[in-house]
Protein backbone atom coordinates (compact mmCIF):
# COMPACT_ATOMS: atom_id res chain seq x y z
CA UNK A 1 0.00 0.00 0.00
CA UNK A 2 2.71 2.74 1.27
CA UNK A 3 4.86 1.61 -2.30
CA UNK A 4 1.20 2.54 -4.20
CA UNK A 5 0.78 5.68 -2.50
CA UNK A 6 4.18 6.71 -3.56
CA UNK A 7 3.73 5.68 -7.07
CA UNK A 8 0.91 7.99 -7.33
CA UNK A 9 2.61 10.86 -5.44
CA UNK A 10 5.58 10.75 -8.02
CA UNK A 11 3.01 10.50 -11.12
CA UNK A 12 1.05 13.03 -9.21
CA UNK A 13 4.51 15.22 -9.71
CA UNK A 14 5.42 14.30 -12.92
CA UNK A 15 1.73 15.38 -14.51
CA UNK A 16 2.16 18.70 -12.36
CA UNK A 17 5.49 19.35 -14.28
CA UNK A 18 4.49 18.40 -17.40
CA UNK A 19 1.64 20.50 -17.42
CA UNK A 20 3.74 23.80 -15.71
CA UNK A 21 6.10 22.61 -18.59
CA UNK A 22 3.50 22.94 -21.51
CA UNK A 23 2.32 26.85 -20.12
CA UNK A 24 5.73 27.62 -19.89
CA UNK A 25 6.61 26.44 -23.24
CA UNK A 26 3.22 27.73 -24.95
CA UNK A 27 1.66 30.27 -23.11
CA UNK A 28 4.17 31.75 -21.97
CA UNK A 29 5.90 34.88 -24.33
CA UNK A 30 9.66 33.96 -23.11
CA UNK A 31 12.28 36.84 -23.68
CA UNK A 32 16.06 37.09 -23.23
CA UNK A 33 17.34 36.24 -19.64
CA UNK A 34 19.32 39.73 -19.22
CA UNK A 35 22.33 39.86 -17.44
CA UNK A 36 22.12 40.40 -13.73
CA UNK A 37 24.48 43.03 -13.35
CA UNK A 38 25.48 46.22 -15.50
CA UNK A 39 28.62 45.27 -17.77
CA UNK A 40 31.75 47.62 -17.34
CA UNK A 41 32.46 46.69 -20.55
CA UNK A 42 29.64 47.80 -22.95
CA UNK A 43 26.17 49.63 -22.77
CA UNK A 44 23.10 47.32 -23.34
CA UNK A 45 20.37 48.91 -25.43
CA UNK A 46 17.25 47.44 -26.61
CA UNK A 47 15.18 48.19 -29.81
CA UNK A 48 11.92 46.52 -30.96
CA UNK A 49 11.55 44.88 -33.38
CA UNK A 50 8.81 42.76 -35.11
CA UNK A 51 7.25 41.78 -32.00
CA UNK A 52 10.56 41.37 -30.60
CA UNK A 53 14.07 42.47 -29.00
CA UNK A 54 17.03 43.59 -30.71
CA UNK A 55 20.04 44.00 -28.61
CA UNK A 56 23.16 45.73 -29.29
CA UNK A 57 26.16 45.67 -27.06
CA UNK A 58 28.15 49.05 -27.14
CA UNK A 59 31.76 49.10 -26.34
CA UNK A 60 31.71 51.89 -23.25
CA UNK A 61 35.14 53.06 -24.48
CA UNK A 62 37.10 53.62 -27.67
CA UNK A 63 35.50 51.13 -30.29
CA UNK A 64 38.73 49.64 -31.89
CA UNK A 65 36.93 48.21 -34.78
CA UNK A 66 34.62 49.21 -37.06
CA UNK A 67 33.15 45.44 -38.14
CA UNK A 68 29.75 44.60 -36.56
CA UNK A 69 28.57 41.48 -34.95
CA UNK A 70 25.32 39.91 -35.65
CA UNK A 71 25.29 36.89 -33.25
CA UNK A 72 22.73 34.34 -33.46
CA UNK A 73 22.39 32.39 -29.96
CA UNK A 74 21.64 28.60 -29.72
CA UNK A 75 19.67 26.76 -26.87
CA UNK A 76 17.99 23.58 -29.39
CA UNK A 77 15.35 26.83 -30.72
CA UNK A 78 13.55 26.79 -27.29
CA UNK A 79 15.70 28.78 -25.07
CA UNK A 80 16.41 32.21 -24.32
CA UNK A 81 19.65 34.19 -24.27
CA UNK A 82 21.24 33.74 -21.23
CA UNK A 83 24.12 33.77 -18.98
CA UNK A 84 27.09 31.90 -21.24
CA UNK A 85 26.01 33.80 -24.36
CA UNK A 86 26.22 37.07 -22.57
CA UNK A 87 29.79 36.34 -21.05
CA UNK A 88 30.55 35.17 -24.16
CA UNK A 89 29.29 38.56 -26.19
CA UNK A 90 30.93 40.53 -23.34
CA UNK A 91 34.27 39.34 -23.74
CA UNK A 92 34.02 39.66 -27.65
CA UNK A 93 33.23 43.02 -26.78
CA UNK A 94 36.62 43.70 -24.60
CA UNK A 95 38.67 41.64 -26.80
CA UNK A 96 37.90 43.08 -29.85
CA UNK A 97 36.18 46.80 -29.25
CA UNK A 98 33.31 46.14 -31.40
CA UNK A 99 29.13 46.51 -31.70
CA UNK A 100 27.29 43.50 -31.34
CA UNK A 101 23.80 42.85 -32.71
CA UNK A 102 22.14 40.03 -30.60
CA UNK A 103 18.43 39.15 -31.93
CA UNK A 104 15.60 37.30 -29.59
CA UNK A 105 14.12 36.11 -31.97
CA UNK A 106 10.85 34.05 -31.56
CA UNK A 107 11.14 30.63 -29.79
CA UNK A 108 9.47 27.28 -30.06
CA UNK A 109 7.24 25.37 -29.50
CA UNK A 110 5.04 28.72 -29.37
CA UNK A 111 7.11 29.70 -32.78
CA UNK A 112 7.83 28.31 -35.65
CA UNK A 113 10.81 28.55 -38.00
CA UNK A 114 8.66 30.94 -40.37
CA UNK A 115 8.36 32.88 -37.53
CA UNK A 116 11.97 33.22 -36.27
CA UNK A 117 13.31 33.74 -40.34
CA UNK A 118 10.14 36.91 -40.58
CA UNK A 119 12.49 38.37 -38.24
CA UNK A 120 15.85 37.12 -39.17
CA UNK A 121 16.03 37.83 -42.57
CA UNK A 122 14.38 41.67 -42.54
CA UNK A 123 16.72 42.48 -39.58
CA UNK A 124 19.86 41.31 -41.43
CA UNK A 125 18.97 43.35 -44.40
CA UNK A 126 18.64 46.44 -41.99
CA UNK A 127 21.95 45.97 -40.85
CA UNK A 128 23.77 45.53 -44.43
CA UNK A 129 21.82 49.12 -45.25
CA UNK A 130 22.31 50.37 -42.37
CA UNK A 131 26.12 49.81 -41.93
CA UNK A 132 26.79 51.06 -45.24
CA UNK A 133 30.46 50.09 -46.41
CA UNK A 134 31.52 48.35 -42.71
CA UNK A 135 32.39 44.91 -42.43
CA UNK A 136 29.54 42.29 -41.17
CA UNK A 137 30.10 39.05 -39.39
CA UNK A 138 27.78 36.58 -38.36
CA UNK A 139 28.35 34.06 -35.87
CA UNK A 140 25.52 31.92 -35.40
CA UNK A 141 26.04 29.25 -32.31
CA UNK A 142 24.42 25.33 -31.79
CA UNK A 143 20.74 25.82 -33.33
CA UNK A 144 21.86 29.52 -33.69
CA UNK A 145 24.53 28.48 -36.41
CA UNK A 146 21.66 26.36 -38.20
CA UNK A 147 19.49 29.67 -38.51
CA UNK A 148 22.85 31.75 -39.21
CA UNK A 149 23.31 29.01 -42.74
CA UNK A 150 19.81 28.99 -43.54
CA UNK A 151 19.86 32.71 -43.41
CA UNK A 152 22.93 33.56 -45.33
CA UNK A 153 21.64 30.50 -47.78
CA UNK A 154 18.02 32.31 -48.39
CA UNK A 155 19.78 35.88 -48.62
CA UNK A 156 22.00 34.64 -51.45
CA UNK A 157 19.25 33.04 -52.98
CA UNK A 158 17.31 36.21 -53.02
CA UNK A 159 20.46 37.89 -54.50
CA UNK A 160 21.31 39.56 -51.62
CA UNK A 161 25.05 40.57 -50.32
CA UNK A 162 26.75 37.96 -48.08
CA UNK A 163 28.21 38.92 -45.03
CA UNK A 164 31.81 39.59 -45.00
CA UNK A 165 32.22 36.24 -42.59
CA UNK A 166 29.87 33.59 -41.41
CA UNK A 167 31.40 31.74 -38.77
CA UNK A 168 29.07 28.66 -37.15
CA UNK A 169 30.23 27.30 -34.07
CA UNK A 170 28.85 23.85 -33.17
CA UNK A 171 25.69 24.07 -35.78
CA UNK A 172 23.02 22.13 -35.87
CA UNK A 173 22.82 21.53 -39.79
CA UNK A 174 20.00 18.93 -39.75
CA UNK A 175 17.16 17.99 -37.28
CA UNK A 176 15.81 15.18 -38.46
CA UNK A 177 18.83 13.41 -36.95
CA UNK A 178 18.96 10.54 -39.00
CA UNK A 179 22.80 10.69 -40.02
CA UNK A 180 23.42 6.83 -39.01
CA UNK A 181 26.92 8.05 -36.86
CA UNK A 182 25.03 10.67 -34.74
CA UNK A 183 24.24 6.72 -32.61
CA UNK A 184 28.00 6.20 -32.42
CA UNK A 185 29.04 10.26 -31.22
CA UNK A 186 25.87 9.83 -29.14
CA UNK A 187 28.15 7.38 -26.84
CA UNK A 188 31.15 9.67 -25.88
CA UNK A 189 28.91 13.18 -25.89
CA UNK A 190 28.27 14.18 -22.56
CA UNK A 191 26.23 17.25 -23.24
CA UNK A 192 23.63 16.42 -26.21
CA UNK A 193 20.88 13.83 -26.40
CA UNK A 194 19.84 12.99 -30.14
CA UNK A 195 16.14 12.19 -29.06
CA UNK A 196 15.68 15.48 -26.93
CA UNK A 197 17.23 17.39 -30.58
CA UNK A 198 14.53 15.45 -32.68
CA UNK A 199 11.56 16.43 -30.52
CA UNK A 200 12.83 19.72 -30.28
CA UNK A 201 13.71 19.66 -34.29
CA UNK A 202 10.15 18.76 -34.90
CA UNK A 203 8.35 21.43 -33.13
CA UNK A 204 10.44 24.09 -34.75
CA UNK A 205 9.93 22.75 -38.63
CA UNK A 206 5.72 22.54 -37.69
CA UNK A 207 3.31 20.81 -40.17
CA UNK A 208 5.43 21.24 -43.34
CA UNK A 209 8.96 22.36 -42.47
CA UNK A 210 10.95 19.32 -42.42
CA UNK A 211 11.73 19.63 -46.24
CA UNK A 212 12.22 23.19 -45.90
CA UNK A 213 16.23 24.04 -45.84
CA UNK A 214 15.51 27.00 -43.79
CA UNK A 215 15.30 24.18 -41.34
CA UNK A 216 17.77 22.02 -42.26
CA UNK A 217 20.61 24.13 -43.94
CA UNK A 218 22.95 20.96 -44.61
CA UNK A 219 20.59 20.91 -47.61
CA UNK A 220 20.37 24.13 -48.64
CA UNK A 221 22.28 25.92 -51.77
CA UNK A 222 25.47 26.56 -50.96
CA UNK A 223 26.78 28.03 -54.32
CA UNK A 224 26.14 32.08 -52.95
CA UNK A 225 28.05 31.18 -49.52
CA UNK A 226 31.05 33.21 -49.06
CA UNK A 227 34.04 33.09 -46.57
CA UNK A 228 32.46 29.75 -43.92
CA UNK A 229 34.25 28.83 -40.86
CA UNK A 230 32.81 26.05 -39.05
CA UNK A 231 34.11 25.37 -35.52
CA UNK A 232 33.09 21.65 -34.27
CA UNK A 233 34.52 19.10 -31.60
CA UNK A 234 34.72 15.29 -32.03
CA UNK A 235 32.16 14.44 -29.03
CA UNK A 236 29.11 16.38 -30.31
CA UNK A 237 26.71 14.39 -32.42
CA UNK A 238 26.13 17.76 -34.64
CA UNK A 239 30.01 16.91 -35.40
CA UNK A 240 28.87 13.55 -38.17
CA UNK A 241 26.33 16.22 -40.43
CA UNK A 242 28.99 19.06 -40.54
CA UNK A 243 30.98 16.68 -42.35
CA UNK A 244 27.83 15.98 -44.43
CA UNK A 245 27.79 19.43 -45.14
CA UNK A 246 31.84 19.85 -46.35
CA UNK A 247 31.10 16.78 -48.50
CA UNK A 248 28.26 18.57 -50.60
CA UNK A 249 30.16 21.31 -50.64
CA UNK A 250 33.40 19.71 -52.30
CA UNK A 251 31.17 17.83 -54.84
CA UNK A 252 30.34 21.25 -55.65
CA UNK A 253 34.21 22.20 -55.70
CA UNK A 254 33.32 24.96 -53.09
CA UNK A 255 36.05 25.16 -50.02
CA UNK A 256 34.31 25.04 -46.17
CA UNK A 257 36.83 25.94 -43.48
CA UNK A 258 36.37 23.29 -41.10
CA UNK A 259 38.22 23.44 -37.70
CA UNK A 260 37.84 20.62 -36.19
CA UNK A 261 38.99 19.80 -32.65
CA UNK A 262 39.25 16.03 -31.19
CA UNK A 263 37.43 15.47 -27.82
CA UNK A 264 35.46 18.93 -27.33
CA UNK A 265 32.48 18.45 -26.93
CA UNK A 266 29.44 21.19 -27.93
CA UNK A 267 29.92 24.92 -28.07
CA UNK A 268 33.23 24.06 -26.00
CA UNK A 269 34.23 27.32 -26.80
CA UNK A 270 31.58 28.75 -24.11
CA UNK A 271 32.56 27.18 -21.56
CA UNK A 272 35.78 28.86 -20.43
CA UNK A 273 34.43 30.47 -17.54
CA UNK A 274 33.35 27.58 -15.93
CA UNK A 275 34.97 25.48 -13.33
CA UNK A 276 34.38 21.65 -13.08
CA UNK A 277 32.86 21.49 -16.44
CA UNK A 278 32.82 18.45 -18.88
CA UNK A 279 35.47 19.64 -21.19
CA UNK A 280 39.07 21.15 -20.57
CA UNK A 281 39.52 24.53 -19.40
CA UNK A 282 42.60 24.91 -22.10
CA UNK A 283 40.28 23.40 -25.02
CA UNK A 284 38.02 25.97 -24.35
CA UNK A 285 40.38 28.84 -24.08
CA UNK A 286 42.34 27.85 -27.29
CA UNK A 287 39.42 27.45 -29.04
CA UNK A 288 38.03 31.09 -28.00
CA UNK A 289 40.91 32.88 -28.97
CA UNK A 290 40.79 31.15 -32.25
CA UNK A 291 37.68 32.56 -32.33
CA UNK A 292 39.06 36.13 -32.00
CA UNK A 293 42.16 35.78 -34.45
CA UNK A 294 39.41 34.86 -36.97
CA UNK A 295 36.98 37.42 -36.60
CA UNK A 296 39.88 40.26 -37.04
CA UNK A 297 41.22 38.13 -39.79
Amino acid sequence: MRALKVALILMCIIIILLIAAIIYLFYINRTAILPKEESEIYELKEYPYKGNSVFALIPKEEIKNDFIIFYIHGGAYVTELHDEHWQLLEDLVKDLGCIIIAPDYPLTPKYQYTDVFNMLIPLYEDIQNYIGDKELIVIGESSGGGMGLAMCQKIGEKGGEQPDKLILLSPWLDVTMENPQIQEVQKVDPVLNQYILKAAGIAYAGENGMDDYLVNPILGPLDKLENVVIFTGTKDILNPDVHVLEERAKQQGITLDIRETKDAVHVWMLNRHKKNDKVKSYMAEEAYQELVKEIER
